[in-house]
Parts: structure tokens; sequence; C-alpha cells
């Protein structure tokens, strides 16, 4: 038996007609108030004066309209480009010809007929009589024998809410119109059409709702009053253009527009109101039924979509899953559940293509399937469809994220997984082993920095975007913290220690740390403090306690909302793209000779987070302990910290092979100097069979097997057989030597010491002239180079200093001051 057609369509208009009073019934009272909306009249009058609804009144002395750009408008721009574009300070004072737009009532007191014009301020009824008697207007206003006249009636054009002023059908602006239009050709039988769609007459911040369906009227009114509430700034020029395309096109929603069918301007505005009636109605229940949910539901943004996964069992299962998931997830996107929703499409595309099944059948799924799957993830990975890193990523999804399934009780009787084999399940084995392309090289060579410094002041912002993508690079160059710790920064993020130096206060998002405090120079602290200025200024009337000092500019009339992280990272790679090339040193083969050469440096590697990894690298080249460096990047873990500065095993390598060939041994005589390249084993026994000491390294057995806590003569390296050291150990053979001279000096001067105690610690002639004799041997090694040999062994020496970890004896240290790109900068 089939359902007549009238009925299933009354029962569609039955849904139109709830969702509508709906619509009406989430419209708050005061912000129809707001509007000036009467339900008679269905006319909005948006406020001048409002924050994000209003639109400032020209700046030309004596003009009413609204403007459109430099503050003029359309009127009165035009004037302003006759006149030869003068400065808009001293058109705006010049005298303006009078000309009044819109209409009034007739002048006689009680007259409902709209006047002739503004000089002739009477209707053409009062005009006539006012031209018969030959009087001035103010004394034809004062007889006795005029009275007030009743009205035509309205307009008949549906968008007009004017009164005709005669016998015609229309009011005087829209005659003029149907005449124009029959003139161009329209016949009398399509003016009932023209009735409905022709726009009503423009009217400064007047935006005509009339003629437009009942549900068109809910869904602009419900949008514009949720756009507000988010501080979206609504212009009415853009809804009286939409309004007046919806009545042309006679649509019965907003819904219904096509993209074609509107201008691109119209289609924003257009595009934003139906996302905000969209979510009208939602609710997490609902949503979970779907398989494509509306993030806003849960006050996140973005969408999930379940759609690439097959299986019914399957998708449902990660429906419950997300649905219990989404809560414990830190920050406002739903990408990262999405990553793993990703990851099971993998597993639901493999199943799909290779059960005959299509993988429907949840009975018949087991170890079989996760073994083809794996096959099949290499198979990805080997073929470049998807990374090495993707491929380990997913089968760890995977594998936690059923166990997690299972702990949520979805094998149970009635639920997507009851009846999924055990060994449906991937085991630790089964994931891919982790690539180590990520140990290193994202942090940028010093010309690219130094570069990017000197272009700074080029990213500055437009009126829309004002400051903040320039303080942002800047802040993360300095700090090295994550682009959406920077993003998030509060006003107040600027606070002094107990020593009066300054701090940065930030939230670690990441590892959901509060409240941390990070060292800054003077002259980052001045960054902070200009930004806050002009916050305060562009805020005045927010607390500072709510303001952000990275704003953004769009939907944030208070300050409240700051910049993301995807916006920040879209700015500066439009950025980085418009400057000129960066030239860095590279080693290439010439004549099968390695030789230098300037070449442009990849600019693809030039993204934010490459300042974290090149703030971690400056300091540690910087010689910051490795242990303090894990405090500067809030990790809780040291090898987490070791990843972001460790070079690559090719470029230590090679450096270790340049500086290897520079090497003394405790007499100063050089080791290896024919060498050109080490052997493979001479590499791993350099990595077992020798330990770091303070300026060199140990090679005797009982200390190395000790980890270089069983020295047999007490750390007296310069004397004893076992000790090596290179070229990369210079400065700390020199500062080694001043820590000699500066104890002699101080042990020569000690009263209050017995001569034993004195001898016993004073160092020795022999230990000084030693040292002395190391410091030259490795000065005169480098002096014998030329100057390109001499930039090589330099460049290995940042590299091996660069992966070396601090050797510390239980000595006090000062501590360093933290390494500037720019020590130039006023503080």
């Amino acid at each position: 038996m089939t359902v007549p057609a009238v009925s299933l369509r009354a029962v569609e208009q039955a849904d139109e007609d709830t969702f509508t009073s709906g619509l009406w019934a989430a419209v708050e009272p005061e912000f129809l108030a707001l509007l000036g909306w009467s339900a008679e009249v269905r006319v909005l009058f948006f406020p001048f004066d409002h924050p994000l609804l209003g639109t400032p009144l020209c700046r030309a002395k004596g003009c009413s309209q609204t403007s459109r750009a430099r503050g003029l408008c359309s009127g009165c721009r035009l004037r302003w480009r006759e006149a030869g574009m003068p400065p808009l300070e001293e058109f705006v004072e010049m005298d303006r010809p009078r000309r009044q737009v819109g209409v009034e009532e007739c002048a006689v007191a009680g007259c409902a007929r709209p006047f002739m014009s503004w000089r002739q301020p009477v209707c053409s009824t009062h005009l006539a009589q006012l031209r018969r008697r030959q009087v001035t207007l103010e004394e034809f206003l004062t007889l006795d024998d005029v009275v007030p006249l009743a009205p035509f009636g309205p307009c008949e054009v549906a968008a007009c809410h004017r009164n005709r002023d005669g016998k015609s059908p229309y009011c005087h602006a829209h005659q003029v119109r149907w005449a124009h239009a029959v003139s161009r050709g329209l016949s009398t039988e399509e003016e009932e059409r023209w009735r409905r769609t022709t726009p009503p007459v423009t009217a400064n911040n007047e935006v005509s709702l009339r003629g437009l369906s009942e549900r068109v009227v809910a869904e602009i009114l419900f949008g514009i009053q949720a756009r507000t509430r988010e501080g979206f700034h609504t212009t009415p020029f853009l809804i009286r253009n939409l309004t007046n395309r919806l009545r042309e096109l006679e649509l019965p929603s907003l819904t219904a527009v096509e993209p074609s069918q509107v201008s691109r301007g119209v289609r924003g505005i257009c595009n934003s109101l139906v996302t905000l009636v969209g979510r009208f109605g939602l609710t997490p229940d609902g949503e979970r039924t779907k398989d494509v949910w509306n993030g806003a539901v849960f006050g996140l943004a973005g969408h999930l979509r379940f759609t690439a996964i097959h299986q019914p069992w399957l998708r449902e299962a990660a429906k419950e899953w997300a649905f219990f998931s989404i809560p414990q997830r830190r920050g406002r996107v739903l990408s990262s559940v999405q990553d793993i929703l990703s990851a099971f499409a993998l597993l639901s595309e493999s199943l799909r293509l290779q059960r005959e099944d299509h993988g429907n059948d949840i009975r018949a799924v087991g170890r079989r399937d996760i073994t083809a799957f794996t096959n099949r993830i290499a198979f990805l990975r080997n073929t470049g469809a998807i990374s090495a890193r993707r491929s380990v990523v997913a089968c760890r999804y995977i594998r936690s994220n059923l166990v997690r399934m299972r702990s949520l009780g979805l094998t149970r009787p009635g639920q997507p997984l009851h009846g999924l084999a055990d060994d449906f399940a991937l085991l630790a084995e089964d994931i891919p082993d982790d690539p180590e392309d990520t140990e290193a090289g994202k942090d940028l060579p010093v010309e690219v920095m130094r570069r990017i410094c000197e272009h700074l002041p080029s990213l500055v912002g437009t009126k829309r975007n004002g400051n903040e993508n320039h303080v942002a690079v800047e802040l993360l160059i300095d700090t090295g913290r994550r682009p959406q710790e920077i993003s998030q920064l509060r006003w107040d993020c600027l606070k002094q220690d107990a020593d009066g130096q300054h701090v940065l206060i930030y939230d670690n998002y990441k590892a959901n740390r509060k409240g941390r405090r990070l060292p800054i120079s003077q002259a980052t602290a001045g960054v902070i403090t200009r930004q806050q200025e002009l916050i305060r200024a562009d805020f005045p009337a927010t607390p500072t306690a709510d303001l952000m000092l990275l704003p953004t500019r769009v939907a944030n009339p208070h300050g409240r909302k700051p910049i993301t992280a995807g916006w920040l990272s879209g700015r500066h790679r439009e950025w980085i793209r418009s400057l000129p090339d960066f030239l860095v040193p590279t080693r290439v083969e010439s004549e099968g000779q390695p030789v230098t050469r300037m070449l442009p440096f990849d600019k693809s590697k030039i993204f934010l987070y490459a300042y974290r990894h090149t703030y971690c690298q400056r300091h540690a080249d910087a010689g910051v302990p490795v242990d303090v460096l894990r405090e500067l990047m809030d990790h809780r873990r040291l090898d987490t910290t070791q990843a972001y500065y460790r070079v690559t095993e090719e470029r230590r390598r090679e450096a270790v092979d340049r500086v290897t060939e520079m090497q003394f041994d405790r007499h100063g005589k050089r080791i290896w100097r024919q060498a050109k390249a080490l052997l493979d084993s001479e590499h791993a026994r350099r990595a077992v069979g020798e330990v770091a000491v303070p300026y060199g390294v140990c090679t005797e057995p009982s200390n190395v097997a000790a980890g270089g806590q069983d020295c047999p003569v007490r750390f007296r390296c310069v004397g004893c057989g076992h000790f090596r050291t290179d070229v990369s150990y210079l400065p700390d053979l020199e500062a080694y030597l001043s820590d000699l001279l500066r104890n002699r000096e101080r042990l020569a001067a000690a009263l209050d010491a017995d001569d034993w105690a004195k001898a016993e610690a004073m160092p020795s002639d022999e230990e000084i002239r030693r040292v002395r004799r190391l410091i030259k041997r490795v000065k005169d090694g480098l002096d014998d180079l030329d100057d390109n040999q001499k930039a090589e062994i330099e460049e290995a020496v940042a590299v091996v200093r660069r992966g070396r970890q601090s050797v510390l004896l239980g000595m006090p240290r000062v501590r360093q001051p933290l390494p500037d790109l720019r020590p130039e900068r006023p503080a």
C-alpha cells in the first residue's frame, strides 16, 4: 500500500511549519526590538551605532548616508574623485550640495499621503491647492480649510512599504521603475510577477523582508542573531542584496540557494546564514546516528565524517567510540578524532577489497584479515600512497582503539562489535618500525634565520588582521614555543620573577600544563609590552583579564578571541613565499672535488614549528646543558629534547671524519694525520670504546666501563695516555686553562689553609704547560689550513659540539645568558 503524495506533502509542510515556528521562537524579542522589527511593516532598521550591526555614516559634512569606502558614501566618494582627490580631512569639511533622499509624509498635520519632494513637502493634492491659492507654504499650513487626507493605500509592489501618491497602484519610485520596465519590453502579462520580485526602494539602513516566505524571514532573523552572538559584523547592504536576490528567485528557503545563483559578495553571507540555521535544533544524540557530524553540536569546530568506513558494524562502532572520546579531547578542533577515523577507513578499505563479503559479516573476520591489512599497509607505503610515518601512526591508532572499543563494552550483545573474534586485533609486532626521519634537520640555518629577522618588518598586517602576525612570528623565534601556545597568549602574559627578570606566562596545551614560566630577554619583553599598548588602545572597554595578546580581527569586537595557529601558518607561508631566495653555503661536488657554494634554501622547510627546533638548536650550540634545555622546551623526557637537535648520522659522521683529522694525544702530537675517513669499525669503536671527559675523550677501559666515574688518575687527563682531544674541544681547553690559572691565584692568596692542603689542591706547573701546549698545537694546526679548509673544519666542529652532551663534575656553574639572534634590538 503506497502513501498518497498529498499525505506526504502534508507531513513535509507540517515539518516545515514546525521548523519555522522553532526559528521564530529562538529569535529573542530584545533582538527584534534592536532591529526595529514590526510584524506588520516587516522591515529591519539596522542601528547606525551598533558595533556589529551598524555602518558608520559618511564623514562628509551634512551627509546622512552610510559610508562604504574611505569613510565616504558612494555619492561623496564620486565628488571626492571629481575634485581631484584632495586630502580626506580637507574634503569632508567642504560644503556639499544639499541633496535629501527618502520620502516623508505630507507637511499638513495628520495627512497620511507622501510628500512630492524635499523642496515641496506636501502631497500632490495639497500641492495643487497651494498653487491655486498662490500663498507661501507657511501661510498655507496655517489655513483652517487645509485638512489632512486619507492615504491612497500601500504600494502594490510586494517588497515596498511606502504608500501610493495617487491613483497609480505604485508609489512614485515604483511608478518610474514600472514605466522603465515597460519601455524595455516588459509586457503587462508579466506585471504580476514584477510586483512580486522587484526590489524595494533602497533606504540607508533599511532592509525590507516583505515579499519573502515566512521561513526565509525566520531564517534571516535567526541567522543575523546568531552571527551577532558569535561576534560577526553584518552589514545592511549585504543582507539587502541577499533578500533582493531571494525575492527574485522566489525560493522557499535559504537552503535552496545554489552558489551559482548569487554573486560572490552575497554568497559569503548566504553560506554563513545557512550554516548557522543548519545548527538549529541539533543535539549530540541526534548527530550520533548520522554519517557526518557537525562539530558545533559538541562545541567544537569542523565536522566528523564516517562515510569512508564501509562496513556497517565498524562504522557504528567508530561512532560509539567517537561519541565517548570527544569529551576527553583538548582543543576546539576535531582533527585528532578524524585522524583516527581515517586510520579505521584504511582498515575498512582493506576488508572491502580483500574479502568476498567485503567485510560485512562481522563473525567471519579474524586474524587473517589483520595480516592482510598489514600487508596492504606495507604495499601502500612501498608504492608511496602513504608515508612511512602515516603507516606507523595508523597501525598504532587501530591497535589502541580496538582495545578501547572492547573496553567500552561494544562487543556485548546488542552492541556493534558483538560477535567480533578476539584475534581481530593488531599485536605489537604488527606495528611497522618507526622511521627516524624526524630525528633532526628541522632547525633552520643561521643564514636563513638572519634573513628572516631582517625581513620581519615587512610582515605587517592590514587593518583587518592588525600587527598580530608580525608579533606572533617574532615571539615564535624568540621563545621557541609552539604556534598554539603563542597564538593563545593572554594580554597579561608578561611577569617578573624575584630577581626582576622577565618571564613569559603561557599554557602548554599539548601536555595540558597551565601557567608555564619561560625566561625571556629584555628585547622580547619589549615586543610584548608594545603589543600590549596597541591592544589596550584598540579595546579600551574590555578588562585586561579578558583580553588576548594576539586577538583576531574577525568576529571579535571585544578582543577576547585569539588568532588561530592555522591562520597564522597561512599568513606566514604567504610571507615566506614573497621573500627573495635565502642563499646558504652548500657542499656540492665540482669536477670531482667537494666545494662550498651559495645555493637557495628550500622555502618549504621554513614553517612555524621549525622556529621551535631552531630555538632548541640555538641553545644547544650555546652550550646550554641538556637538562636545562629540557626545562626550557617544557619536555618531561630528556630524549624528547635531544630529538630536537640531534644531527643526522650522515652529518655526524662527516663532521667526525673532519674533526678526527685534527686529533691530538696528551703530548700534542697529531693522530690520524693522513686519515681521510674512518672505517666503519672505528666509528663503532668510538661509540662504545670511549667516554667523554671535560675537554676530550677517555679510552681507559675501566673508566669507560664505569661511564667516566672511575678515573685511576683522578681526572688528570693531560697526563694520561688514554686521553684524546681534538679541535672541537678547543673552547673547553681554553676554559680549563683559565680555571687552572684562576685556581692557582686563589690558592696562592689563601691565608687560612695548611701548606699540605694548598699543595694538594694547587694545579701543577706541568699540567698548565701541557694544556698550553695542547692549545698551541691545535691552533697551529688550524693556521696551516687554507680558508676553505678552515670553513669546513668550523662547520664540522659546530655539528660535533651540537650533538655533544655537557660533562659536569659537580662543580657549580653560573647561569649563562640565553642566546639572542638579534642582539642589536632595543630592549
